[in-house]
């Protein structure tokens, strides 16, 4: 098995998921991976959350430990023998400061670029009071996606989109030269809040391209916020 490449603490995972149609995710596949459905669907989710405690191979960081990140990502599997590993590709990610980008790009050469970004949380006793909020600055201004919880977080029932959305635990990057980086992310399986509203506002052509806008720009499919947990990434491996 891999070294660990990472350690830290994902919290308050809020996810808009769209569907998509799979002509326009397969540009995207690297070699070796398939896409992977949910009813026959091809979904791409918007991703913001807090990435706390962070640290590369055991060391922390200094003023790198913790920071927001939002991703656009969508799903792949890759049969490795008699297993199915389901994982992720990332279209593109976002930190706040350069240095978190330029480390993920040599280490994994993931699309990562840099944006100002903050975020809005209140705690409650069981839930977050109020919305779960993340913003990010791109050229023409600030994009935000925000949640607001309801109810207790649970575990996703069994063969629901949650569970489908939360439970993929590989990564896969393509290469400069057309190959594919494979990534394990280890983590306990996510409790998950119910939400009663969702607001989502984004540059989706300055940011992700004209293409992917006319599945962004509408209402999401489904949209909720996961607990988080610690997780540990690893080194990754060339397949192909």
């Amino acid at each position: 098995m891999n070294s660990v490449f990472l350690t830290a603490s994902w919290r308050y995972l809020a996810m808009a998921n769209f569907a998509a149609p799979p002509e326009l995710l397969e540009p995207h596949l690297p070699r070796g991976t398939e896409l992977d459905t949910f009813d026959g669907v091809c979904y791409v989710s918007v991703v913001a959350f807090l990435f706390l405690d962070t640290r590369l191979k055991g060391i922390p960081i200094p003023f790198h430990r913790d920071f927001e990140e939002v991703n656009l990502r969508f799903y792949v599997s890759r049969r490795c023998g008699d297993e199915v590993r389901r994982g992720v590709v990332f279209i593109k990610e976002i930190v706040p400061k350069p240095a978190l980008a330029i480390v993920a790009r040599l280490a994994y050469n993931e699309n990562y670029v840099h944006m100002p970004m903050d975020h809005k949380l209140t705690q409650g006793e069981n839930r977050p009071e109020g919305p779960v909020g993340y913003r990010w600055k791109s050229a023409s201004g600030w994009n935000d996606l925000a949640l607001t919880p309801s109810q207790e977080a649970v575990l996703p029932e069994p063969g629901s989109l949650e569970e489908y959305i939360t439970e993929h635990y590989w990564g896969y990057a393509r290469q400069r030269d057309g190959g594919t980086t494979e990534y394990r992310v280890a983590h306990p399986q996510w409790q998950v809040w119910p939400v009663t509203q969702t607001h989502f506002n984004c540059h989706v052509e300055e940011i992700y391209g004209a293409d992917l806008a006319p599945y962004l720009k509408v209402p999401p499919h489904s949209s909720f916020l996961a607990q988080g947990s610690e997780v540990a990434v690893y080194s990754g491996t060339r397949i192909v």
